[in-house]
């Protein structure tokens, strides 16, 4: 056991160096259009492994993700933004002297806004969690269309419907790909503790959890709020990366892409949705050339706007229809199951009927 503990750690550090050496080459050779997708695959992983805590392994139907994002990107701006910047970009209404005056370096920019987030998660868990099912997902989708006006009204804290441009451009591949190990790390090992097997329960069956004298209620909104967090944590990464927000960003098409990811990965599983988060990214970047217009011979045909998400949407239906486990299922990737493959693969043929063996290779 002890054996098998350290090869794990020495095959993660030797993954870790790995990507590392992968980040350092695409920094330095790749284009930057190149490198900006890649940027994305990172945050969507962040994104959608915390939908999926909710989701997928707490069983809770929820569709304000864009809301948390929208908070995380305006709380993070508000802070890396310098006065001089704050003074010249609100030409509405005058920021609060306040908050002109507020700074803070990116990384703790990025933990306040993924704790705002947190607390804005609480404040709509407490009430909208006591439902459930489609009841949840249509409060949920309330909330984030809430937060999207709310943030179009107050042009003095968000400078309104004309957004905010120049953010200091912090989000880098390292910052990127740093945040989703960290997001990686807590979330894997709050599903390996007790706390991911009673989400597990609860999303299973709720009320079997609750004769067994499980608080469902604490669970719930302790997930609900976590995933609140990490989507503020890639809410701000994003519109750093970007460096421009704007209310309009943050509609329900954001959720939507989200879901998409977490379902076509499948729900319950982690590596699932690292996985349909860069085979989505990076199609609905290839799709990109059918919204171009193009010639067949003599023919020319115009590009259609939108053609992409059509053509995506019936991608992603011929997933549900045919596989609507997604790509993985409730499988999850680890040392473990690598390196005994071979062995269950070869201790399954010995068992095959016809074999002329037993399960220990034994003649019958």
């Amino acid at each position: 056991m002890k054996t098998n503990t350290q090869r794990n750690w020495a095959c993660t550090a030797l993954a870790l160096g790995i990507l590392a050496w992968f980040l350092y080459y695409a920094q330095n050779n790749f284009s930057p259009y190149t490198v900006q997708i890649l940027n994305l695959v990172a945050i969507n992983a962040i994104l959608a492994v915390s939908l999926n805590l909710i989701y997928g392994f707490t069983g809770m139907f929820s569709l304000g993700h864009a809301g948390f994002m929208a908070i995380g990107a305006y709380v993070c701006t508000l802070f890396i933004l310098s006065p001089d910047q704050k003074v010249t970009m609100w030409m509405l209404e005058d920021m609060p002297e306040i908050l002109v005056n507020m700074n803070l370096p990116f990384f703790p920019a990025v933990i306040m806004a993924g704790i705002v987030a947190c607390l804005f998660g609480l404040l709509i868990a407490i009430p909208v969690l006591r439902l459930g099912g489609d009841y949840l997902g249509i409060a949920t989708l309330g909330f984030a269309e809430i937060i999207r006006v709310v943030i179009t009204n107050i042009p003095s804290i968000t400078n309104g419907a004309l957004g905010i441009k120049g953010i200091p451009a912090h989000a880098t591949i390292w910052w990127n790909y740093g945040w989703l190990i960290f997001t990686l790390f807590i979330i894997c090992s709050l599903l390996k503790s007790n706390v991911g097997n009673v989400f597990k329960a609860i999303r299973d069956d709720e009320i079997a959890a609750r004769t067994m004298g499980i608080n469902s209620f604490f669970y719930r909104v302790l997930s609900f709020c976590i995933g609140a967090f990490f989507a503020g944590v890639g809410g701000a990464l994003m519109g750093s990366m970007i460096s421009t927000i704007d209310p309009k960003m943050f509609n329900f098409m954001l959720t939507f892409n989200i879901l998409m990811i977490v379902v076509a990965g499948g729900l319950g599983s982690i590596t699932g949705s690292i996985i349909g988060s860069v085979v989505i990214t990076f199609m609905l970047e290839l799709l990109r050339v059918v919204e171009d217009p193009f010639s067949i011979g003599s023919f020319e045909i115009a590009g259609v706007p939108g053609m992409r998400m059509v053509i995506f949407s019936l991608l992603l239906l011929i997933i549900i229809i045919f596989r609507r486990e997604g790509l993985l299922g409730t499988r999850e990737f680890s040392w473990n199951s690598l390196f005994f493959m071979p062995r269950y693969l070869k201790m399954r043929k010995q068992i095959e009927p016809g074999s002329g063996k037993d399960f220990g290779g034994r003649a019958h």
